[in-house]
């Protein structure tokens, strides 16, 4: 650590703190971005425009147009109670940003702990030099303390008394302290694969398992070619559908942070930094599509169709009260016919009517749940949804009527020329229906009982009763056949 700047009291500085990445674990003007594209998408080919302006113009035109939530945002807690601590001993604190001025002044008043902002205004950015320009004009040269968190604030840094480094890297802070006196570190170490993995959401995969059930219904499962095809299109499906899971947290970032289980999604939390999320994007999209390539032309049409509505449903679509239960069993739904496109086999009418109800049941569940949740937080809404409380009568009306049509569709099945056709004993296939019967009252047993705390599909994935009821509805199918 260098010692070459000596303060009789170090603690007579004044405090500045950074806010991206520093104060709060993401970045304003990425946050802002994604504001203004959920208020309209369109705003997407603007902001190169306005970029062209310089970034002063492109923060002042996303001013313009939304209304930043500073409450929601993801604070480091950490260095705001030392910033606190800091205050009640007498010491000044200032917040020093490149963020635009009303973005810090919202930040600023809900914190309510900065003796004065500055911030981008006018055009004039303030970042690196220019930033370290201001301070020395306003406290002088050594006569401050710099909150920062990347090389960038190496130029504010050689001029401050000393630095207060935020950083997940430890080689970074140690870097930090060879080169310049350390006032404090605040380190928050984070596995950033781990973060991803989590982000993607891999153990949705599970969903997509559905794309082998067309295989497993026509009994060519052993089928080396179909099984393959299946294999590819899981995958182009699956990581397709990471695409949409990170572009729909990108949009999702206030109402998830209002949410007590999705606050603590990456993004969300800030434990993977917004530009991670954002270059995931396009990453997770060209792998999805490209796997598609392998594939006949009407898995590429469905799986386009699955990506436009589900974009679609992220961005608005998913604020439209029962369309959005609507669409989510047809996607489900899209996954069984895109098993059978990939595959080549025959997709039965029966097994896509059975689907529709059947997740139409789970999507009314899940909404059902989110609500529940939301009583229990005596709010009247769920954030980001266009349901309230008065909706969950009707959501439970609907959601078991529509588990039990699912089961009504598959006893007509089993008289069925396809059943008869691919089952020897298809009169066994009865006994399915009273286990479907027992699963489906006992989720929503579980969910008015508020026992039902994650997405049903999870839920499933966890709960070892569902097991044992696949495992039942297995033997029954293999005995029938």
């Amino acid at each position: 650590m260098r010692n070459d700047k000596h303060l009789t009291n170090i603690k007579e500085t004044a405090l500045c703190l950074d806010l991206d990445g520093t104060l709060i674990r993401s970045d304003a003007l990425f946050e802002s971005i994604f504001q203004l594209l959920k208020i309209n998408p369109l705003f997407l080919f603007l902001v190169p425009i306005w970029l062209m302006k310089g970034k002063p113009n492109l923060k002042e035109e996303i001013d313009k147009r939304i209304d930043f939530k500073a409450d929601t945002l993801p604070y480091n807690q950490d260095l705001i109670d030392y910033a606190k601590a800091e205050k009640n001993s007498g010491r000044k604190v200032y917040l020093a940003t490149a963020s635009h001025i009303s973005i810090a002044d919202k930040v600023a008043k809900h914190l309510n702990i900065f003796d004065g902002v500055y911030a981008t205004k006018d055009g004039y950015n303030l970042k690196s030099e220019k930033k370290a320009k201001v301070l020395n004009q306003e406290f002088g040269k050594g006569k401050y303390v710099y909150a920062g968190d990347a090389k960038v604030d190496y130029n504010i840094w050689k001029d401050a008394a000393a630095a207060i480094v935020v950083s997940n890297k430890k080689t970074f802070i140690e870097d930090v302290n060879k080169k310049f006196t350390v006032e404090k570190s605040f380190y928050n170490e984070v596995n950033i694969f781990k973060k991803i993995i989590k982000e993607i959401r891999v153990y949705q995969w599970v969903k997509n398992l559905l794309l082998f059930l067309p295989i497993l219904l026509a009994h060519t499962l052993g089928n080396v070619t179909d099984l393959t095809n299946v294999v590819i299109g899981f995958f182009s499906f699956s990581i397709s559908a990471s695409f949409v899971y990170v572009l729909n947290d990108l949009l999702d970032l206030d109402s998830d942070r209002s949410h007590p289980r999705k606050k603590k999604r990456p993004l969300a939390s800030g434990d993977l930094p917004i530009q991670i999320g954002i270059a995931l994007v396009p990453l997770l999209l060209i792998i999805g599509i490209g796997l598609s390539f392998f594939l006949s032309p009407k898995f590429q049409f469905i799986l386009f169709s699955y990506i436009i509505i589900t974009t679609a449903y992220s961005f608005s679509l998913k604020k439209v009260p029962i369309l959005d239960i609507i669409l989510l069993a047809t996607l489900f739904t899209t996954r069984i016919v895109a098993g059978a496109f990939a595959a080549n086999v025959y997709l039965s009418m029966w097994i896509l009517a059975f689907s529709m109800f059947f997740f139409m049941n789970l999507a009314v569940l899940k909404r059902y749940t989110e609500l529940l949740v939301m009583k229990k937080k005596n709010e009247i809404e769920a954030k980001g949804r266009g349901y309230h409380i008065e909706d969950m009568g009707l959501l439970l009306s609907m959601g078991p009527a529509a588990g039990f049509l699912s089961i009504l569709v598959f006893v007509l099945y089993i008289d069925s020329a396809q059943a008869t056709g691919l089952y020897s004993e298809p009169l066994i296939l009865w006994l399915i229906a009273p286990v479907f019967l027992y699963w489906i009252s006992r989720i929503w047993h579980l969910s008015v009982r508020g026992k039902m705390t994650d997405d049903p599909i999870v839920f499933t994935g966890k709960d070892k009763v569902s097991y044992v009821v696949g495992l039942i509805i297995f033997i029954i199918a293999y005995l029938a056949s």
